[in-house]
């Protein structure tokens, strides 16, 4: 089926006001990005506006009209840079009144001497910076890193300012070597192109929104409200994937952690101040184990840690300067006053008897029920059990 240019050109429209649409209906179900789906939303309608203004320039050819035109489109594509950008809280406010200025001034100079050669291939060249930047920023954006639909909408900005790099670079130099004939088929694979961006990309960004919105509410599902720290699930799934992956090249232990008297602490001081000795726990026992460690809360103040490469023995050491560090945090106060906060801890080294992490958690809590019996405040290792008893 073949399409003459204003088909294409409307086509064009169609696409980006659906895309329009559909960024705006997001926009309302993904409030913590309704900044960003503002901004695209509003560049797809003005890139729309600006194919609207082209197919007039093709009904009534001026300067006007081709100025107007691109002038318009660099703006809508300005804007998605903009958007882009927005997910990882920068801008480009300046560039883009820079280039839009300069744009402005060149087609003001060239004049109706120079419309045609404007139109045909300089203009291409500022379309094919904005979409390289895009590219760019979602490249770079560490909030969109890892996230699957992110190298799709890579690839999808990128294949367009190549598209438009090789439209400003190479056409001239075809069109002197076959003739003006094939301007009229370049405009038809530009508009062929363009139809497929404006689907493409607004359809890349979108699934990346829903992909981040989806993690946001996976990691919330496994991290503690109160202490930023995995939750007991979290601390399960990833458990198991570092058992499998150290056990048969170096040894791993657990340490399980349980807050001395803390209700005790409630009660006197207040539930505000409990939390706030969670989370400090929470925070020295991150720093005190180093980032090799899989840390969580598994109870109301009960905590679980998994240590690779450390035997019991050399865990026991860890263990006794974490509560150390633990104790002198609380010292130096808590909500503004000091607080006696101490620690017991179990701890169990996975192997000789004790297989899998279902068997050395029970393990590391009947030592730490002993590191409690025997007067709290202290850490108790693990006897040896067999698995299939």
């Amino acid at each position: 089926m073949r399409f003459d240019l204003f088909t294409l050109y409307v086509l064009a429209v169609g696409t980006l006001l659906l895309s329009t649409g559909m960024t705006l209906w997001e926009r309302q179900a993904r409030p913590q990005r309704r900044r960003e789906l503002g901004i695209l939303a509003l560049g797809y309608a003005t890139l729309a506006l600006g194919c609207v203004v082209a197919i007039g320039r093709h009904l009534l050819p001026s300067v006007a009209l081709s100025a107007a035109s691109n002038f318009v489109l660099v703006s809508g594509y300005l804007l998605i840079l903009q958007g882009v950008a927005s997910f990882s809280g920068r801008h480009h406010r300046t560039a883009s009144l820079a280039l839009l200025a300069t744009l402005a001034a060149t087609w003001v100079l060239a004049g109706p001497s120079w419309m045609i050669d404007l139109w045909n291939y300089v203009s291409a060249v500022p379309i094919s910076l904005i979409s390289a930047a895009t590219a760019w920023e979602i490249a770079r954006s560490d909030r969109l890193r890892g996230l699957r639909s992110r190298r799709i909408a890579i690839g999808i900005v990128a294949v367009h300012a190549a598209f438009y790099a090789t439209r400003a670079f190479a056409l001239a130099p075809l069109a002197a070597l076959f003739g003006a004939d094939i301007l009229p088929v370049a405009a038809k694979i530009t508009m062929y192109e363009g139809v497929l961006y404006s689907v493409g990309l607004p359809m890349a960004l979108l699934a990346l929104v829903r992909e981040e919105a989806h993690e946001q509410l996976l990691n919330a599902s496994q991290t503690d409200y109160l202490t930023g720290v995995g939750n007991r699930r979290w601390f399960f799934e990833q458990g198991e994937r570092l058992v499998q992956k150290h056990l048969a090249r170096q040894p791993v232990s657990l340490l399980l952690f349980d807050l001395d008297h803390f209700k005790t602490i409630n009660d006197r001081f207040g539930h505000s101040t409990g939390d706030e000795v969670l989370k400090l726990f929470a925070d020295v026992a991150l720093r005190s184990l180093g980032p090799g460690a899989i840390f969580a809360r598994v109870g109301g103040e009960e905590f679980a840690a998994l240590v690779p490469g450390q035997n019991k023995v050399t865990a026991r050491a860890s263990g006794q300067a974490l509560s150390a560090d633990f104790c002198r945090a609380v010292e130096a106060g808590v909500n503004g006053m000091p607080v006696e906060a101490t620690v017991s801890i179990g701890v169990a080294e996975l192997g000789n008897g004790i297989a899998t992490l279902s068997s050395a958690m029970s393990a590391a809590d009947r030592a730490l029920y002993a590191a409690k019996a025997l007067g709290r405040n202290r850490i108790e290792l693990a006897e040896l059990v067999d698995d299939a008893r």
